[in-house]
């Protein structure tokens, strides 16, 4: 037997050192050649480390949250024969996953082709014993599910990379009947006192650091105003009853996306770069609309490049390849960078009210907020319609107050007679 020993790789662009975020493997685990081993944050990306080799794991050069210098030791393989002697660096990163700008952005994880192998006792169901203070590996959103359905993830068996657990592992656990969800009643009024710790590493510390960045670098400013949008809405309904089937369903965004190029054309100073070190502001004759997207680990912004030039379809075609490619792990860095002006909506759970906090170095994002229906006075008479409100921020250094409003009520006026989103 032998020791395949791998070292920190250099990733590029000039890193001397990189944060340990995760690893997909402990010791004593066997591994196979491409099986990703561990997760790397540079300031820029989130990248994947993979095995080159077959063979047991037998050390670990460093723990979650640990800034590790390039060329140092991150771990080693026990493999057979002689092996490789030689302290090799890692090969070149299979995955880079761009972290979306300032907003909590995330990256989605991307599950190696080759899964580590797992014992037979790991296949043989969706039940396991781990030890009460070992915490299994799984997303924030199977956290949140598993406790949502009275789950303790300490015992379903996870048959993703290293044990992670997914969601179709509590399914099965549910299909077993062992869930506490079917526990008495009275459990639920049950005192609780346990804690759970959790470190600030990897891509929440870099959401950490970006967010707290945003606020204190940019001097944020935000307005609100309440649209009519039920001409809108019709307008939406009749086309997607007419070309649904053909061209695709529309929602609501590709309609701001528009709003947004039209009204841009007379507020150019809202698409626009500040870049606060050089005291520089570049205007953008593209617009270039970042859309924030919810994935399992958090907030990406995929770029819809060159919104200008696209039609409603378009539009909506590119949104929804950009969210799945987003949510799947797969959005390249230049589809999670260089956006000029960002549109973020919570849909359904818009709220009345937000503050959105600015992607720098933009200097305007608009919110979308939930759409309802109230009694609305029109004409003298009260009327039902739909309405829903824009909470939008600005950087009050480069946008003074009145442009911003200004800019929000063009903004409305296309909205609410819609015919002028496309009159040239």
């Amino acid at each position: 037997m032998g020791t395949h020993v791998i070292k920190m790789p250099d990733i590029g662009e000039g890193i001397a050192e990189v944060e340990l975020s995760q690893w997909h493997v402990k010791v004593g685990d066997l591994v196979v050649e491409d099986q990703v081993l561990a997760d790397v944050m540079t300031d820029k990306a989130m990248v994947d480390i993979p095995s080159p080799v077959h063979g047991k794991v037998i050390a670990l050069g460093g723990q979650p949250g640990e800034v590790m210098a390039v060329g140092s030791v991150l771990i080693s393989i026990e493999v057979e024969g002689a092996g490789n002697l030689k302290e090799s660096a890692a090969p070149a990163p299979v995955t880079v996953k761009e972290p979306a700008a300032p907003k909590a952005e995330a990256v989605v994880e991307t599950k190696p082709a080759a899964a580590a192998p797992r014992s037979a006792a790991v296949c043989q169901g969706p039940m396991v014993a781990r030890e009460a203070n070992e915490r299994p590996l799984a997303s924030p959103a199977v956290r949140k599910h598993a406790l949502d359905l009275g789950i303790q993830l300490r015992l379903v068996r996870g048959s993703g990379p290293a044990g992670r657990v997914l969601h179709e592992d509590l399914d099965a656990y549910l299909a077993q009947g062992q869930s506490n969800a079917q526990a008495p009643v009275a459990a639920a009024y049950a005192q609780r006192n346990d804690e759970e710790q959790i470190q600030v590493i990897g891509m929440r510390r870099k959401i950490a650091q970006r967010m707290q960045d945003a606020t204190q670098r940019a001097a944020h400013f935000s307005y609100v105003e309440e649209i009519d949008v039920t001409a809108i809405e019709e307008l939406r309904a009749h086309l997607n009853e007419k070309h649904g089937a053909s061209r695709g369903k529309l929602t609501l965004l590709p309609f701001l996306v528009r709003a947004l190029v039209v009204a841009l054309r007379d507020f150019p100073q809202m698409n626009a770069r500040y870049d606060d070190e050089a005291q520089v502001i570049t205007r953008l004759g593209a617009v270039h609309v970042g859309v924030a997207t919810q994935s399992d680990v958090g907030l990406m912004v995929p770029v819809v490049r060159h919104a200008e030039a696209r039609s409603l379809w378009d539009s909506a075609a590119e949104i929804s390849r950009l969210a799945n490619a987003a949510r799947n792990g797969k959005a390249s860095r230049d589809e999670l960078s260089g956006s000029s002006i960002t549109l973020t909506s919570l849909g359904a759970l818009g709220g009345i009210v937000s503050t959105p906090v600015l992607n720098l170095p933009e200097v305007a994002i608009v919110g979308v907020n939930k759409i309802v229906e109230r009694p609305m006075v029109v004409k003298g008479q009260v009327v039902i319609r739909k309405m829903m409100n824009l909470s939008s921020s600005f950087d009050h250094r480069v946008v003074d107050g009145m442009d911003a409003a200004l800019f929000i009520q063009a903004i409305r006026g296309l909205l609410e007679q819609p015919a002028t989103l496309f009159v040239e």
